[in-house]
């Protein structure tokens, strides 16, 4: 590395210029990883929270909840099934009124039955059970009030105490609220019957959940599965990777054209070190550990300035999470895709004849 090292303290700053544009391709790939992560969190913090590990649709629904129906006959399917807990769960989105007037709020309003697992274990439900509704504590900053009273489907609808406040959290980037599961079915369908969205599972290992769904009618899908179904979920998805793919291109076009026009201008050097008895590998060797300490410092410096802005926006209002592991990935596959596009160019070395030092061509 004794020629590679000594080149880029000559060339300092032509070096410089392309590690500031894979610095910031970097920092701007971190940026929205960031996003992206905080996007997927802040859609699917609700549904991640429930203390389940399946959900249970209708099939063909594609975990959609407004899209699944089920009944009572696949509920007992379920319950049927040794060491598993199954309990309905309904889900649909919808607009509150305060009663006695003011703001009104959207809420992702789950209905969950009483007594079961997922009441039990869901904060702001107890002592007596849910008997009104229980919002995302995120909701106080907007004006809820515990024993406050909200009235959901029309000027006609029962109106519904604030009982507490559960954990923050939103579904399809919409604050969640859970009521009795009777209650949404009045809300969802006009009266309290059999019917609801989804059955929430908590399933033992070695269940054939397949053999289960043909004979409940159902379609199963576990719970990091289920959050496809989640309103935007897949559309934010795509678009960020597009875009990080979209980075990852540009980079690897500059670091190309960098090191194309670099190996042209040092010709005569090649030429001479071949001359000298220096193989085509080592020359490649020197090259390619030139480009990887730039690309790898370079990447560095703006992966950790990236991590500084998501750091200082998270908890704010810009919905970002901070990955460490999903970081670490972007940066890798950015320095893979620079080294990989200088390698493209490195093809001329093989093709640098020992007489082009002396000025003569080939």
């Amino acid at each position: 590395m004794f020629l590679a090292l000594r080149d880029l303290r000559r060339g300092w700053r032509r070096f410089a210029l392309v590690g500031l544009v894979v610095g910031l391709v970097a920092m701007l790939s971190t940026v929205l990883t960031g996003l992206a992560d905080g996007l997927v969190r802040d859609g699917t913090s609700g549904l991640r929270a429930l203390p389940i590990t399946h959900l249970a649709f209708a099939p063909h629904s594609e975990a959609v909840f407004s899209r699944s129906t089920l009944d009572e006959r696949a509920l007992r399917r379920w319950r049927a099934v040794p060491g598993a807990e199954a309990t309905p769960i309904g889900v649909s989105f919808v607009n509150a009124a305060p009663v006695g007037g003011g703001r009104s709020i959207d809420l992702a309003l789950f209905g969950v039955r009483n007594g079961s697992f997922l009441a039990r274990e869901s904060e702001g439900i107890h002592g007596s059970g849910l008997n009104g509704i229980v919002l995302s504590s995120e909701l106080r900053e907007e004006g809820a009030r515990l024993g406050g009273r909200y009235r959901i489907g029309g000027p006609t609808a029962a109106a519904l105490r604030v009982q507490g406040f559960t954990f923050g959290g939103s579904y399809g980037h919409v604050s969640i609220a859970f009521v009795p599961l009777s209650t949404w079915q009045r809300i969802a369908y006009g009266s309290p019957g059999g019917r609801f969205s989804a059955i929430a599972l908590r399933l033992p290992p070695g269940v054939d959940v397949a053999a289960v769904d043909r004979a409940a009618g159902t379609e199963t899908k576990t719970k990091e599965a289920a959050y496809d179904g989640s309103p935007g979920f897949s559309a934010e998805t795509a678009t960020m990777t597009l875009i990080r793919a979209f980075l990852l291109l540009i980079s690897a076009l500059v670091v190309g054209a960098f090191f194309t026009v670099l190996t042209v201008q040092r010709t005569q050097q090649i030429g001479l070190l071949k001359a000298l008895g220096a193989s085509s590998w080592f020359v490649l060797r020197d090259g390619v550990g030139q480009v990887a300490m730039v690309i790898l410092a370079a990447t560095a410096v703006g992966a950790a300035g990236g991590t500084a802005v998501i750091a200082a926006l998270d908890g704010g209002s810009v919905p970002v999470a901070l990955l460490p592991g999903n970081i670490l990935t972007g940066s890798a596959l950015l320095v893979a895709a620079g080294i990989g596009a200088s390698l493209a160019c490195f093809r001329r070395i093989t093709r640098v004849e020992p007489v082009i030092s002396l000025g003569a061509q080939p």
